[in-house]
């Protein structure tokens, strides 16, 4: 069971935007060299994921071996994290919910418009959080407290493919994207050809 990442975005419906506010990874099973693409792509499939869901929206999308779990909320608040299969969505959409209401706690709805970029966010348990739900065995322990989770549908694609808009192709919006670095592109493409990790994106 592993957690690979937890990322906080915004989503504002009147500017028709994504923010990141606060992203955190645990890489530590990729090698040293792949870890920076990796991140860079896991942080470019959030916010698409984001961009692409419903307000409010429960959507989880598997891509290989890798599942991305999406959590948006009415105000417009997102969570995502990227895990494996034996990652519960139950436990994950759980694990987002907590770590919106604390964010919630700590920096206030009226600050949201001031944060442009993941620098501006003063949030600093991200981490803290992903290393806690690391434990499937204390995670799952506390979801089972939670079954009142909110009764909002969670809809599963088989693939990133799926969610994009019809005549989209994720290779051309992968190529077209300024978030995303030229190594990163690159890498992309390598590992598209060889069919291995980071395939998710």
């Amino acid at each position: 069971m592993k957690l690979y990442s937890i990322m906080i975005f915004y989503k504002n419906e009147t500017e028709k935007k994504v923010r990141t506010f606060k992203t955190a990874f645990d890489l530590t099973s990729f090698s040293f060299f792949q870890r920076g693409s990796v991140k860079e792509f896991m942080e470019f499939t959030g916010k698409l994921l984001v961009e692409r869901a419903a307000i409010p929206a429960r959507v989880t999308v598997k891509e290989q071996e890798y599942y991305c779990h999406t959590y948006v909320r009415s105000d417009g608040l997102s969570g995502v994290c990227v895990t494996d299969a034996e990652y519960q969505s139950r436990v994950a959409f759980t694990m987002l919910g907590k770590v919106l209401d604390d964010f919630i706690l700590k920096i206030q709805p009226s600050q949201w418009n001031s944060i442009e970029q993941e620098k501006d966010c003063m949030y600093t348990t991200l981490n803290e959080h992903l290393t806690k739900w690391q434990n499937p065995s204390q995670a799952d322990a506390m979801t089972r407290v939670q079954e009142e989770v909110e009764e909002t549908k969670v809809v599963l694609h088989d693939t990133i493919q799926s969610i994009l808009h019809r005549g989209e192709k994720l290779d051309d919006m992968v190529k077209a994207s300024e978030s995303l670095s030229e190594q990163s592109k690159m890498f992309y493409t390598q590992a598209k050809k060889m069919n291995r990790c980071c395939n998710w994106a």
